[in-house]
């Protein structure tokens, strides 16, 4: 008698601690690769924010239908630190140990290059919201597509071409200087293609110069700049270093326009950038002033819960999470080349940020931008951009 109560014991705390091991093992696992930490910040939190509130009401309703019946997502979020070879190893860990059937992210290119090609090689699809570099979604080898990483946003040559007829045509600049991170990915790219673009549709380029992340004196860079005499300086730096570049350039007496990225789109540039940083336009996926009707829901959920409005990383992230359903749906199994297969066969689909359009074979969406200005203290819309 003795003997079969320890063994029933010992199988009740068998089964017990199974359960406890992985308490989402019946459940839809998707990672999430982002950038909790590190010099983004801003951007990590609105990803965590969307995903969390694009699941948890797909939860409350019962799940996501699949061919064997409704099952519950879980969310399994690591912070990448922002930094690239925490990127790559945290999409080893969540594709080999835990076992997500997808992954969400990286945000940043820089992160979301190298860990595309862990996802790539382990045959994992990750969507990445924010990663605009072309090289995101393409070989290092061969420049061929990606099978499995997709992204959520338009990518840097449309964004230059934007950008470089805006200052044109609605700015009427004729020369303009450049100042990026020559250490950063995405501002690299950035800075290239609209240094070209604006030359090619006749503009002139009068300065071109770089920093370091990390670095907190840009005087002679922006000497350089001043003695140029641009009318516009296009800033594709990230929303943390724009606002001290801003203060010194007007403390050296520049009065030029500052024209920027989607790397601009965290309102904690105007929390910390203020006067400095006013009139200055941008690029950007996303406005709340134009919102349809399912952006408005998603506007009003989000800004009820967090108590602030969404910027675009957490709109492109809520869509990220949007097209994995749907292609979780259409596969209609709990399975990685399932969810591929289904996700790549996606031509059209209709999300906050607008309508996501996929050629065959690409994992970059086709769709518009915004023209943004920083104007009493908010982004106020300004013109939309067509591919």
């Amino acid at each position: 008698m003795l003997k079969a109560s320890v063994f029933l014991l010992l199988t009740t705390c068998a089964v017990f601690l199974t359960g406890c091991t992985d308490p989402n093992r019946d459940a839809v696992k998707i990672g999430m690769n982002i950038e909790l930490t590190g010099e983004i910040p801003a951007v990590g939190a609105s990803s965590k924010n969307a995903a969390e509130l694009f699941f948890n009401a797909l939860n409350e309703q019962g799940g996501v239908t699949l061919a064997e019946g409704p099952k519950k997502v879980a969310l399994i979020i690591r912070d990448n630190g922002g930094k690239a070879d925490q990127a790559a190893s945290v999409a080893q860990q969540l594709i080999s140990s835990q076992d997500v059937v997808a992954m969400i992210g990286p945000n940043s290119s820089a992160c979301a290059i190298p860990a595309g090609e862990i996802a790539e090689s382990l045959k994992c699809v990750m969507i990445s919201p924010w990663s605009t570099n072309p090289k995101t979604t393409l070989d290092q080898d061969s420049s061929q597509p990606r099978r499995y990483v997709f992204r959520g946003c338009f990518t840097d040559p449309f964004q230059a071409t934007v950008l470089a007829k805006f200052a044109l045509n609605d700015l009427g600049a004729k020369k303009a200087a450049v100042l990026y991170d020559v250490s950063s990915e995405a501002p690299l790219g950035q800075a290239t293609l609209f240094r070209d673009t604006f030359t090619a549709k006749g503009g002139e380029i009068v300065a071109f110069e770089t920093f370091t992340t990390g670095d907190k004196d840009f005087s002679a860079q922006l000497t350089n700049i001043r003695e140029a005499d641009p009318d516009i300086i296009f800033l594709p730096t990230y929303y943390n270093d724009v606002p001290l570049i801003a203060q010194q350039a007007r403390r050296l007496g520049i009065t030029a326009k500052f024209v920027g990225s989607d790397a601009w789109s965290s309102p904690e540039i105007i929390k910390l950038g203020g006067a400095d940083v006013d009139g200055s336009y941008f690029c950007n996926h996303f406005s709340t002033q134009i919102a349809t009707d399912e952006a408005k829901k998603f506007i009003a959920d989000y800004t009820a819960k967090y108590g602030q409005p969404p910027d675009d990383v957490a709109a492109l992230t809520f869509d990220s999470c949007g097209l994995i359903t749907e292609a979780l749906k259409a596969g209609g199994k709990n399975e990685r080349e399932a969810l591929r297969e289904a996700l790549a066969k996606i031509r059209e689909y209709k999300g906050v940020t607008g309508t996501f359009r996929f050629e065959p074979g690409s994992g970059d969406p086709i769709k518009s931008a915004v023209i943004l200005q920083i104007k009493d203290g908010a982004f106020q819309w300004v013109t939309n951009a067509q591919p």
